[in-house]
């Protein structure tokens, strides 16, 4: 088995987290020229039926076989960790299966009556096999980690979004003449053949671990074997539900606002008098192809606020305030300081970005009222992470979950209304991204007796308004002989640039930091 240190075990997930997000960027960017933003909307409106019935069933499983599965391993007893495997596996496999079979049924009803488009009934039918081949791959998954083998994990995670790209592009390009909502089926198949693929990784690297394991005659302690014999599937199966549980509580949060989110969004255009073909069109212009966009940069901070975690418990752990008042504060500064850029480049060159990405302009006025409000979005992953470190996930919990009640409370009261339609739902998410950034750094204060760096953060602020200023001026004054794409990239670099000149005159990057950058620190003097 090829056991890794922890550090080790982070950078490997770590790295295949941003290659999967960049590589994950390519469908985004081509679905919409194939299948239009109406149906991309179809394919997302049933996404988030997907995503809280693969977390009622496997949310917190792999964490509960990753916790298992170490202690068996630590323990020396490996027919533990064989027994956590298996009632894991079955449990999954039979309420996937079963669920399967409700999303099949339910099909008709949602798509009818509740998403108000009959039209993502197709969608539905074909994300139904992707429920039980999820929770398998989560049980494994969670079996790797256990045994601090991140490996074939991230080789899964990369397969399948490999797979998934190819797809996704080519199934709902060959439905396509059968109709949009062919397509964004075709579309769903080809997440569900990545997800397949994903598996098979899995499966593989399993057999290939128990073919190393059999070659090697392992002698198990008579007290273990016991242990063993003694515990039944109910117990270990209680075992396993004491630890999920509470952590699919926590996911099943986010997965159900996002339901709601889509219901209410479906529900309130139609009240306020847009057609459904127009307003599922909308949706899918707004979570199939902005909300991407915003959350690009986020690559970053969210692989941050995974470093952070451990960095601030071993630091609790020593009672080293001081250390932990320092990772937050670098870890804040950090996010914004490299969001900043990406969200002034989204408001002032939001037309050409969109047309050349999307090639299409329409949907620029969404991209350019939440790219101001992207910076609270972005300060969010370390500040959880802070939280959780801290032991405060409830903390967490209920900041998320107030601010999913006032997103959803405001969509159904501003998206009904004609004058606001889909914008009202976009104001609602702004204000959802402020409420829960807010009440996390009050929970962080409360909770460390931290001042938040207002003066870097008012820094920041000042840095995008004058690369705002630098990327108009810019933008209108460059001629390339109408080549759109070179006058859109040279703005973006050259406004870039002069916003790094200005965070490294007011302190915001200091050389120290340079110099902590693996590749660039040798060529600095010790």
């Amino acid at each position: 088995m090829n056991k890794q240190t922890f550090i080790q075990g982070t950078m490997i997930l770590l790295a295949a987290s941003i290659v999967n997000r960049i590589l994950g960027f390519i469908p985004r960017i081509l679905l919409p020229r194939i299948i239009g933003a109406e149906g991309v909307g179809l394919y997302q409106l049933g996404y988030p039926f997907f995503l809280v019935l693969v977390t009622i069933i496997s949310g917190g499983i792999p964490l509960a076989v990753a916790k298992l599965v170490a202690e068996a391993e630590s323990a020396g007893n490996p027919e533990r960790s064989k027994r956590v495997l298996r009632t894991s596996l079955i449990f999954a496999l039979i309420s996937g299966l079963l669920f399967t079979v409700l999303c099949i049924l339910i099909a008709p009803l949602a798509s009818r009556y509740i998403l108000t488009d009959a039209r993502v009934y197709q969608t539905f039918v074909a994300m139904s096999p992707m429920i039980a081949i999820v929770a398998v791959s989560s049980v494994y998954r969670g079996y790797f980690q256990g045994k601090q083998d991140m490996i074939p994990s991230a080789a899964s995670s990369i397969m399948e979004t490999i797979a998934r790209i190819i797809c996704v592009l080519w199934f709902s390009y060959l439905l396509l003449p059968m109709g949009i909502e062919y397509a964004a089926a075709g579309a769903m198949l080809g997440v569900l053949a990545g997800e397949i693929a994903g598996m098979a990784v899995l499966l593989w690297q399993y057999r290939r671990m128990k073919s190393r394991e059999g070659s090697v005659s392992v002698q198990l302690p008579s007290s273990a074997t016991s242990v063993s014999k003694k515990e039944g599937f109910v117990p270990m199966l209680r075992r396993i539900m004491k630890i999920a549980i509470p952590v699919t509580g926590g996911r099943l949060v986010g997965s159900m606002s996002y339901l709601l989110e889509s219901i209410t969004t479906a529900q309130s255009l139609a009240i306020a008098g847009i057609a459904t073909a127009i307003a599922t069109a909308q949706y899918g212009a707004l979570q199939g192809m902005i909300i991407p966009l915003l959350l690009l940069p986020g690559a970053l901070t969210s692989s941050l606020a995974v470093s952070l975690v451990p960095s601030l418990a071993e630091a609790q752990a020593r009672g080293d305030i001081k250390t932990i008042h320092l990772r937050l504060h670098q870890s804040i500064r950090l996010a914004l300081v490299t969001g900043a850029p990406f969200a002034v480049i989204m408001y002032v060159l939001a037309e050409p970005l969109c047309m050349l990405i999307y090639n299409n302009t329409e949907i620029a006025g969404m991209l350019k009222i939440m790219a101001p409000f992207a910076l609270f979005l972005y300060a969010q992953p370390p500040l959880q992470a802070a939280l959780q470190a801290l032991d405060k996930p409830g903390r967490a919990l209920i900041n998320t979950l107030i601010g999913a009640i006032v997103k959803i409370v405001l969509i159904l009261y501003l998206a009904s209304n004609p004058s606001f339609g889909i914008y009202g739902a976009i104001l609602a998410i702004i204000v959802n991204f402020i409420i829960v950034t807010l009440l996390h750094g009050f929970s962080v204060s409360k909770t460390l007796n931290y001042r938040l760096p207002l003066l870097d953060i008012l820094k920041v602020c000042c840095g995008m308004v004058i690369m705002a200023g630098a990327a108009t001026y810019l933008y209108n004054h460059l001629q390339f002989s109408g080549n759109q794409v070179i006058q859109f990239m040279s703005t973006a670099f050259l406004s870039s640039l002069i916003y790094l000149v200005l965070a490294g005159i007011t302190g915001l990057i200091d050389l120290h930091d340079i110099k902590r950058i693996p590749l660039i620190r040798r060529w600095f003097p010790q």
